[in-house]
């Protein structure tokens, strides 16, 4: 039976191999009907939007955001169908709830569709996506760099192989790298694959930053990265990555929201008449947040030598 003027919510708990499927009437009360696991290839999205509209033609589908990034949303929305990314740390759930299954978790996302009671994430386009990767596949370049310094450190901690001075991989330090001499054969052969992998590192990270200056120049929020650059501070990578994570700024009517958005907020435990503020949240995005404190904590060592 076709009921061609039905609303359906679909909650959709997505995997990699497999998405379990379950949709809402609009009527309140209604039953919540399972339709249970599908592939995800594109054909078996189509399988299942044939199945679901045969219920109702007006669909409106949720799911967690996650490890398999934007890809549903967007073939979703463009088969003309409302599709919502969902933030997974802020879907209510019942605290006596101790059972978790897939078909239980598309069950409630369906059921809290309905309600009204998810809270969206800023998708972006295809092309501020790309952008993202790259300033975080400079972020991922540079914390493997800093491990593999850490590394070679802690191996000539360990054979009593000293510098005197700051180790701050300046001029000097690399000269006095040059000149080390391991106790045995093996040991300079582990020291020179250290220093293979730190250099390996490093020209990854320039090859990504030049990658990087060649596509803002192409983007089209490079007007926004030039233009915070003018901040006390603020240089090309640490703009690119504070664009590239925060989209189109205009979205946030206040700064408190941006804020919000980062995780910078006070968070809060009162009740009555006490009120007490503790840290940041820390809730949000993280890589923007990561940015932001490295570029403060920069301008307070400064401000203070």
């Amino acid at each position: 039976m076709k009921h061609s003027n039905t609303k359906l919510f679909v909650g959709l708990d997505v995997h990699k191999d497999s998405i379990a499927v379950a949709y809402a009437p609009e009527q309140r009360g209604a039953e919540i009907i399972s339709l249970g696991n599908f592939g995800t290839r594109q054909c078996d999205i189509d399988k299942l939007l044939k199945k679901l509209l045969a219920h109702g033609q007006d669909l409106v589908f949720a799911y967690e955001a996650g490890p398999c990034g934007y890809w549903l949303h967007r073939y979703l929305s463009k088969k003309d169908h409302t599709s919502l990314v969902v933030a997974p740390s802020l879907i209510p759930k019942r605290p006596v709830d101790r059972v978790k299954t897939d078909r239980r978790d598309a069950i409630m996302l369906a059921r809290t569709l309905r309600a009204g009671d998810l809270t969206t994430v800023y998708v972006p386009n295809v092309e501020d996506e790309a952008i993202r990767d790259l300033s975080r596949a400079r972020e991922s370049g540079k914390r493997d760099l800093r491990a593999a310094k850490l590394r070679l450190k802690s191996f000539l901690l360990r054979l009593d192989i000293r510098f005197e001075g700051t180790a701050n991989w300046g001029p000097k330090y690399l000269r006095w790298l040059g000149n080390v001499a391991c106790e045995t054969p093996a040991q300079q052969f582990v020291f020179q694959e250290y220093i293979h992998a730190i250099t390996e590192r490093n020209e990854r990270v320039e090859r990504i930053e030049a990658e990087l200056h060649n596509q803002i120049d192409a983007w089209r929020l490079k007007p926004v990265v030039v233009a915070i650059q003018s901040m006390r501070g603020i240089q090309f990578v640490t703009a690119a990555t504070l664009i590239a994570e925060l989209g189109d700024v205009t979205r946030f009517a206040h700064p408190k929201e941006l804020m919000n958005f980062v995780g910078l907020t006070a968070s809060e435990h009162s009740s009555g008449r006490k009120r007490k503020l503790g840290g940041i949240t820390k809730a949000g995005n993280s890589h923007a947040r990561r940015v932001l404190v490295r570029h403060v904590s920069s301008l307070m060592r400064h401000s203070v030598s």
